[in-house]
C-alpha cells in the first residue's frame, strides 16, 4: 500500500514538474512569412498544432505568438501549401509559403455554387469586400461603380439611403424591369423602394445592410453566369456575400469614419434680387416701350398697369440668398463598426455592431442606421455541418419632398424662388407672408413638418449540409426577410401644402415579407483522375407577401397634434394585401477533364404567379465552355501563368411586370349612393407569359509574368423578344392597353479589364487597372397597329421616341438653330436637321437627336500605390456617348414673366440678346413672350459624357512592433475623398451629369463630395 502511494506521489510530482518545465519554455516567437518571391504575406494563419492557439501576419507579414519549444507552428493561407516548423529553441521563425496550382485560383462565389475561376464558363467580376467597406457609402451597391466592366451605377438621388439606378450591360425590356437581381448568402431577396411616400426620397432596402459586414460582392452578368436564376436573372445578378468566422483565437476589428459631404457638381445658379430687377425692367420695355415704358419707369408702370405687385416698389436692392439658406453645409457622416471572429476546426463565429449617422446636403434630410450581425458555423458530427446568420438593422430618414415639382422641394426653392422674397420678417423670424410668387418658406415648413421613414429589417438564413456518403451532400436552406417600415407625414397649419387644410396628417406601415426554402444534392466525384465532376440538382420555394395599411386626416385644434387622432376633418383609410409565389427545379452540371476543359451546363424550370396558370412555368438554360490553355504542356515554356478562352450561350427570362397583369380586373372601390360597386379596371391577358432573352457571350482571359500583368476581354449579344409592351385596344372595349408579348431588341457590346503590377518588391508596390465596356440597344420589333405599322410606346412623348431601327427611348424632338443676330428670336430647324430656320416653333420637325438617355461606353481607372506602411490610391468612373435633357430648364429658363415676374431664373439669362449683332445662345427678354424658347429641343439637350475622380485616398499601417507596444494587433489610419472632381464634356450641362437611367436631370439632392478620416484598430 505504501508503495503504491509512495509510487502515485512520485508520478504526480514528475507531472508537476513537467507542467512547469513546459510552462517555463514558453516563449514569444516571431517572425516574417513571404512568398517565394520574398514579398510579404499578410492574413496568413498561424496556429500551434493540436490547440487553439493562433494569430495572423500583419500588413507586413510579421507575426508573433506563444509557443513552447515542442510546439509545432503550422502556417496556412489561401492557395498555397501549408508550411510546418518545429519551434525548439528558436526564438525567430521565418517561413515561406509556396502556391498550391491547384488552389491557387480565385474563388467566385456564383450563389447557388462557388467556382474556380478555372472552372468558370460565364462572365462575372468579383469584389472583395475590403473594397466596398472602405468606401463611406450608406449603400454597397454604391461602392461597385467603375469597379466591374459593363456595370452601371447611376444615383437616383444624393439623399443618404435612397435607390440607385443599376444596369448591367444597358437595357433589356420596354416595360418590365430592368434591375439586376440581388442575392444575399444564396438566397434572392427584395429590393425595391420601400419609402413610404412616392413624392419623397426614395429608401433603398439594402442601406440596412452594413458594408462592413459584406465578405464579397460578385456580379454575374452572361447566361451562363446567371442562368441558374432563370427569369430574375435576366437583368443580371449582384451576389452579396456576408462575413463568417476564421480558424483561431477570438480576434476583434473596430473600424470608424468620420467625415463631411456638400454636392459634388452644380453650376446652375439662380439669379440674384438686383439682377432680376434689371432683367424684369429691360423685359417689360420689349414688350411694351409702345405704351411708354422705359427703364427708368417700367416698375412704376408694371404696377401701375396691375402687371406687377405694388411690394416690388419696396425692394431697396437686398440680396436673399435662398440657394445657400437651403444647403446643409459640410454635412456630417459618421459609421461606426466592432466586429468579432474566431474559432476551431469544429466551430466559427463572426459577430458585429454598426452605427451610422449621415445628414444630407439639404436642410431637413438625414438618415441613421443600427445594426447587428451574428454568423456561426458548426461542425455537429463529421458528415453534418450547420450554418446560420442574422442580420438586423434598423433605419431612419427624413425624406424630402424632391421627387417633383413640389413647392416645399427646397431645389424648387433654390432655382424657383422670387428673390425678392426676404427669408426672416421684420421679428428676425421665418417669413410666411411672402409677397412674391406662390412657393413655400421651405425653412419654416422643413422646422416644423414631421416626415419620416423607419425601416426595420431582418435577414435571418440557416443552412444544413448532410454529407450522405462520400462527396454527396444533401443541402437545406432556409431564408426569412422581413421589412417593415413605418412612414409618418405631418404638415403644419401655417405654412405649406397643409396650410389651407389647417394642417394635415398621413401614417402608413408597409411590411414585406420574402421567405425562401432551398434543398439541394450535390455530388462531386473524379473518374481515372484528370475526369472531373460537380452535379447539383436544386429545388426552391419563394413566397413574397407584402401588406399596406394607410390613415390620413385633416385640421388640427392646436399646434404640437401630429397623430390622426386628433385631427377632426377629412379621415381616410386604405389597405392593400399582395403575394407572388416563385417555384424552380434546378439542374448545375459542370466537368472539367485534367482543368484544362471545361464544360458548364445549367437548365431552371421556373413558375411564376404573375402568369395564367397554363402559362406560368418557363424553361431556362444555358451551356458555356472554356480552355485553359495555359495548362497545356506546349505552354510550359510560356511567358502565360494564365491564358483562357471561353464562350457561353443560353436563354434566360424575365417576369418583371405587375401583379395580375394577366387578369381581367374588377376595381371595388367605386361607390354608389353609399354602397359598394365595381367597375371594370383591366381588361387582362391570359396569354401573358415570360418575356425572354437570348444570350451569347465570348471572352478571353490572360496572365503574364507570375500575373503581374493580367486582363480579359469579351463580347456579348443578347436579343430580348416576346418583350412585355403595353398595346393600344380599340376604344371599343372600354379599355386603353392590354400587357403582350411581343416585340424584340438586341444589345451588344465588348468589355474589357486590365491590371499591371508595375512595381512588385518587399517594400514598394505599384497597380494599375482599367476597365471599360461598350453597349449598343437597337429596338428591332414592335407591335403593329391597325394600320400594320409599328406602334410606337412613347408616342405621346414630346422627348422620346421608341421606334425600330433605335434605340429604346431615343431623344426625339426640334432641333435648336440658334437665336437670330438680328431679331433675338429662337429659331429652330424647319426639317429638323439644317438648312431653312423658324422662330415658330410649331412649324420645327422633330427628328431623332442621334442619342438616347443610357451611355454607350463606361468604365473606370484605378491606381494604389504601397510603400511599407504607407498606401495612396485613386480611382475613375466614366460614361459617355448619351445624351443628357435638362428638364426643369422649361421653368427657370423662361425669357418671360414667369421666370421674371412670379418666380426666377438662372445665370444664364444675363447672356440675352439686346441688340442686332449680338451672338448669344438666349433671346430677348420679353415679359409677355410666348416664343416657347423654353420648350423641348435639342437647346436643353447635353452631351452626357463624363469623368470623375470616384475616391482617393492616403493612408497608414503602424508597424506590428508599434502596436504590439501598445497591446493591440494592429492599427491603421486613412483620409479619403469620394467624388472629388468632375469634369464634363458639354459646358452647357450645369447640373450633375450622374443621372437616373431615363435621362433627366431633376431637382434632386445631387451625388455627393466628401472627405472622411478613418481608423482601423485590431485587437
Amino acid at each position: 500500500m505504501k508503495r503504491k502511494l509512495s509510487g502515485i506521489l512520485t508520478l504526480l510530482l514528475v507531472l508537476v514538474v513537467q507542467i512547469a518545465f513546459a510552462q517555463q519554455e514558453k516563449q514569444t516567437v516571431r517572425g516574417t512569412v513571404t512568398d517565394n518571391e520574398g514579398l510579404p504575406l499578410p492574413g496568413v494563419n498561424i496556429v500551434v498544432k493540436g490547440t487553439q492557439v493562433g494569430t495572423q501576419t500583419d500588413f507586413d507579414g510579421k507575426y508573433s505568438i506563444l509557443a513552447g519549444s515542442n510546439d509545432v507552428l503550422v502556417f496556412s493561407y489561401l492557395g498555397f501549401l501549408k508550411v510546418e516548423q518545429r519551434v525548439g529553441n528558436a526564438t525567430v521563425i521565418d517561413a515561406t509559403l509556396s502556391p498550391d496550382a491547384a488552389e491557387l485560383e480565385e474563388v467566385v462565389v456564383m450563389g447557388y455554387v462557388s467556382r474556380g475561376a478555372n472552372e468558370l464558363t460565364g462572365s462575372s467580376v468579383q469584389v472583395r469586400g475590403e473594397e466596398v467597406a472602405e468606401v463611406p457609402l450608406v449603400s454597397a451597391d454604391q461602392a461597385l461603380q467603375g469597379k466591374v466592366a459593363g456595370l452601371q451605377i447611376s444615383a437616383s438621388s444624393g439623399t443618404p439611403g435612397s435607390t440607385q439606378d443599376v444596369r448591367i450591360r444597358g437595357i433589356s425590356s420596354l416595360n418590365a424591369s430592368n434591375e439586376p437581381l440581388y442575392v444575399i448568402d444564396g438566397v434572392p431577396v427584395n429590393n425595391s423602394n420601400i419609402a413610404g411616400s412616392n413624392d419623397s426620397s426614395s429608401l433603398n432596402p439594402l442601406s440596412s445592410i452594413n458594408s462592413q459586414d459584406i465578405a464579397s460582392i460578385t456580379v454575374l452578368k452572361d447566361a451562363s453566369a446567371t442562368a441558374a436564376y432563370g427569369a430574375r436573372g435576366s437583368n443580371g445578378v449582384i451576389v452579396i456575400t456576408t462575413k463568417r468566422g476564421a480558424d483561431g483565437e477570438v480576434k476583434f476589428n473596430f473600424t470608424s469614419s468620420i467625415g463631411v459631404q456638400n454636392d459634388a457638381y452644380n453650376k446652375r445658379k439662380p439669379l440674384t434680387g438686383p439682377q432680376r430687377i434689371d432683367l424684369l425692367r429691360e423685359s417689360l420695355v420689349n414688350a411694351y416701350s409702345e405704351f411708354g415704358f422705359t427703364y427708368d419707369n417700367a416698375l412704376q408702370l408694371g404696377v401701375d398697369n396691375e402687371l406687377l405687385s405694388p411690394a416690388i416698389l419696396e425692394y431697396g436692392g437686398e440680396i436673399y440668398n435662398w440657394s445657400e439658406a437651403i444647403k446643409n453645409e459640410d454635412a456630417l457622416l459618421q459609421n461606426y463598426t466592432l466586429s468579432a471572429s474566431g474559432g476551431d476546426e469544429k466551430g466559427s463565429f463572426y459577430a458585429s455592431v454598426g452605427y451610422n449617422e449621415t445628414e444630407a446636403t439639404v436642410i431637413g434630410a438625414a438618415f441613421k442606421r443600427l445594426s447587428g450581425a451574428l454568423s456561426v458555423e458548426k461542425e455537429f458530427r463529421d458528415n453534418l455541418d450547420f450554418s446560420s446568420s442574422i442580420n438586423l438593422s434598423h433605419t431612419t430618414s427624413n425624406p424630402i419632398l424632391e421627387l417633383g415639382t413640389f413647392f416645399s422641394n427646397p431645389f424648387i426653392t433654390r432655382y424657383l424662388m422670387n428673390p425678392l422674397n426676404p427669408i426672416y420678417n421684420d421679428e428676425g423670424e421665418l417669413n410666411i407672408d411672402l409677397p412674391f410668387g406662390s412657393l413655400h418658406n421651405t425653412l419654416y415648413v422643413t422646422d416644423n413638418d414631421i416626415s419620416k421613414n423607419a425601416l426595420t429589417r431582418g435577414i435571418f438564413n440557416n443552412k444544413l449540409d448532410w454529407e450522405l456518403v462520400d462527396n454527396l451532400t444533401f443541402s437545406n436552406r432556409i431564408s426569412l426577410d422581413f421589412q417593415l417600415n413605418d412612414y409618418k407625414s405631418y404638415g403644419n397649419r401655417h405654412e405649406g401644402s397643409a396650410a389651407p387644410v389647417n394642417g394635415w396628417s398621413e401614417r402608413s406601415t408597409e411590411q414585406n415579407f420574402n421567405w425562401v426554402y432551398q434543398g439541394s444534392l450535390n455530388y462531386n466525384f473524379q473518374v481515372d483522375v484528370d475526369h472531373n465532376f460537380d452535379i447539383t440538382g436544386l429545388f426552391e420555394y419563394q413566397h413574397n407577401q407584402n401588406s399596406y395599411l394607410y390613415g390620413y386626416g385633416e385640421n388640427f385644434p392646436a399646434d404640437g397634434l401630429t397623430n390622426i387622432a386628433s385631427a377632426s376633418a377629412n379621415f381616410d383609410a386604405t389597405s392593400e394585401y399582395t403575394d407572388w409565389y416563385n417555384v424552380s427545379y434546378l439542374a448545375l452540371f459542370n466537368y472539367n477533364y485534367a482543368r484544362k476543359y471545361v464544360l458548364d451546363a445549367t437548365y431552371r424550370r421556373e413558375g411564376s404567379s404573375r402568369f395564367a396558370e397554363g402559362n406560368r412555368f418557363g424553361n431556362f438554360g444555358s451551356l458555356g465552355a472554356a480552355w485553359n490553355i495555359h495548362m497545356e504542356d506546349f505552354m510550359s515554356e510560356s511567358v502565360f501563368n494564365t491564358l483562357r478562352l471561353r464562350t457561353s450561350y443560353g436563354i434566360t427570362g424575365n417576369s418583371g411586370v405587375d401583379l395580375n397583369a394577366y387578369q381581367a380586373l374588377l376595381d371595388f372601390g367605386a361607390a354608389y349612393n353609399s354602397r359598394g360597386g365595381a367597375v371594370p379596371s383591366q381588361f387582362g391577358n391570359a396569354d401573358l407569359t415570360w418575356e425572354k432573352g437570348e444570350a451569347f457571350d465570348i471572352g478571353m482571359s490572360f496572365g503574364v509574368w507570375n500575373n503581374r500583368l493580367e486582363g480579359s476581354v469579351s463580347y456579348f449579344k443578347r436579343r430580348t423578344y416576346d418583350l412585355l409592351q403595353e398595346v393600344p385596344l380599340s376604344l371599343t372595349t372600354g379599355f386603353e392597353l392590354q400587357n403582350r408579348n411581343v416585340g424584340e431588341m438586341i444589345n451588344d457590346g465588348v468589355e474589357a479589364e486590365l491590371s499591371f503590377l508595375i512595381f512588385s518588391t518587399k517594400d514598394f508596390n505599384w497597380n494599375v487597372s482599367a476597365n471599360y465596356a461598350t453597349v449598343e440597344n437597337e429596338v428591332t420589333e414592335l407591335a403593329l397597329g391597325a394600320d400594320g405599322n409599328p406602334l410606337n410606346p412613347l408616342a405621346g412623348s414630346s422627348y422620346k421616341t421608341t421606334q425600330v431601327g433605335l434605340p429604346v427611348a431615343a431623344w426625339y424632338m426640334p432641333t435648336w438653330a440658334g437665336v437670330d443676330v438680328q431679331t433675338g428670336a429662337p429659331t429652330w430647324y424647319l426639317n429638323g436637321v439644317d438648312g431653312e430656320v423658324t422662330n415658330n416653333y410649331s412649324s420645327a420637325e422633330r427628328v431623332y437627336q442621334n442619342a438616347s438617355a443610357l451611355p454607350t461606353y463606361s468604365g473606370g481607372l484605378g491606381t494604389r500605390i504601397s510603400y511599407k506602411g504607407i498606401f495612396a490610391e485613386a480611382n475613375l468612373y466614366f460614361a459617355g456617348g448619351h445624351k443628357i435633357y435638362e428638364q426643369y430648364a422649361q421653368f427657370y429658363m423662361t425669357p418671360s414673366s414667369f421666370a421674371l415676374g412670379s418666380y426666377n431664373g438662372v445665370q444664364e439669362l444675363m447672356e440675352r440678346w439686346q441688340q442686332p449683332g449680338d451672338v448669344t445662345d438666349v433671346p430677348a427678354l420679353i415679359y409677355n413672350s410666348s416664343r416657347s424658347f423654353q420648350s423641348t429641343s435639342s437647346r436643353h439637350l447635353f452631351d452626357g459624357d463624363y469623368v470623375r475622380l470616384r475616391n482617393v485616398a492616403i493612408g497608414y499601417t503602424f508597424p506590428a512592433s508599434y502596436a504590439e507596444a501598445i497591446g493591440i494587433d494592429g492599427l491603421s489610419l486613412s483620409l479619403r475623398g469620394t467624388n472629388v472632381a468632375t469634369w464634363v464634356k458639354d459646358d452647357g450641362l450645369k447640373l450633375d451629369p450622374e443621372v437616373q437611367a431615363i435621362g433627366y436631370t431633376s431637382l434632386t439632392t445631387p451625388p455627393v463630395e466628401s472627405y472622411t478620416f478613418g481608423v482601423n484598430l485590431k485587437f
